[in-house]
């Protein structure tokens, strides 16, 4: 895999939140907490790999399955999530791998800083006490940059994104951006993946996202192809243009939702 600049962090800070990038590995952390927890953050990274890599050399399926596997009786807590959440979407388990280490990096930090927001190569993991915006970027999509994803305080969220047209995901759909949106962030990056790979133009956004509202636990999501864009679920999209103080920015790897049964957009 070629390493991609991830240059939209450069206006991914949220005044409030102190922000700093952690790395081992292919592990590419970007996070803000009220304060620099750099050593903190380095364990529970290393904690999370260690768990994976370990179950990977007992089970190497694990690793380059493209479909759900059974779970075996004993595993930890964090490749379970992956294990589930493929289940749920119907992908391999690695499709929720971002998601779920940056839950388990964000629930760790939160011993030490009641806001966390953990971004794992466009996946999140966001536990905040305040209201924040997370723009979402398409592509060549006229909506690329113009809006973004409210999310309310007292929230933690996984708010995750595929693309098969921008950033480095691997996907098999042409969407410019498919954002779901869910408590378990493991199971947002799953289904972002699955969601995704059913789109393979503006004519399939509205049943990839009635697809993926209609499974257990997910909150929302939206699709955009082209001059398309699909919301459903319990999410709320904002212009950008009047939240600029409160922005809270990723790109087409990661988002946010609000909003009530699959609203088209044309």
């Amino acid at each position: 895999m070629t390493y991609q600049p991830r240059v939209y962090r450069q206006s991914a800070e949220s005044p409030d939140l102190v922000g700093f990038a952690v790395v081992v590995g292919e592990t590419d952390l970007y996070i803000q907490a009220e304060a620099r927890l750099t050593d903190e953050a380095l364990e529970s990274i290393r904690q999370a790999r260690t768990q994976i890599e370990r179950h990977i050399q007992n089970y190497p399926h694990f690793a380059t399955s493209l479909g759900p596997l059974p779970e075996p009786e004993k595993c930890p807590a964090l490749v379970r999530d992956m294990y589930q959440a493929a289940q749920q979407a119907g992908t391999g388990p690695m499709a929720a791998v971002a998601g779920a280490v940056a839950a388990y990096v964000g629930q760790q930090l939160l011993a030490s800083s009641r806001q966390v927001i953990v971004e794992n190569g466009g996946d999140i993991f966001l536990a905040t006490e305040v209201a924040r915006v997370v723009a979402i970027e398409s592509g060549s999509s006229r909506f690329s940059g113009q809006i973004g994803l409210a999310i309310p305080g007292g929230v933690r969220l996984g708010v995750c994104t595929s693309s098969g047209t921008v950033g480095h995901s691997v996907s098999n759909g042409r969407a410019d951006a498919a954002v779901v949106v869910a408590p378990n962030t493991a199971l947002a990056d799953a289904v972002a993946t699955a969601t995704a790979n059913r789109i393979q133009g503006p004519q399939d956004c509205q049943q990839a996202v009635t697809w993926a509202t209609q499974l257990p636990g997910i909150s929302g999501a939206v699709a955009i192809c082209g001059d398309q864009m699909v919301v459903g679920g319990e999410i709320e999209i904002v212009p950008i243009a009047a939240n600029r103080k409160t922005l809270t920015q990723v790109a087409p790897d990661e988002l946010l939702l609000d909003r009530e049964p699959a609203d088209r957009i044309e």
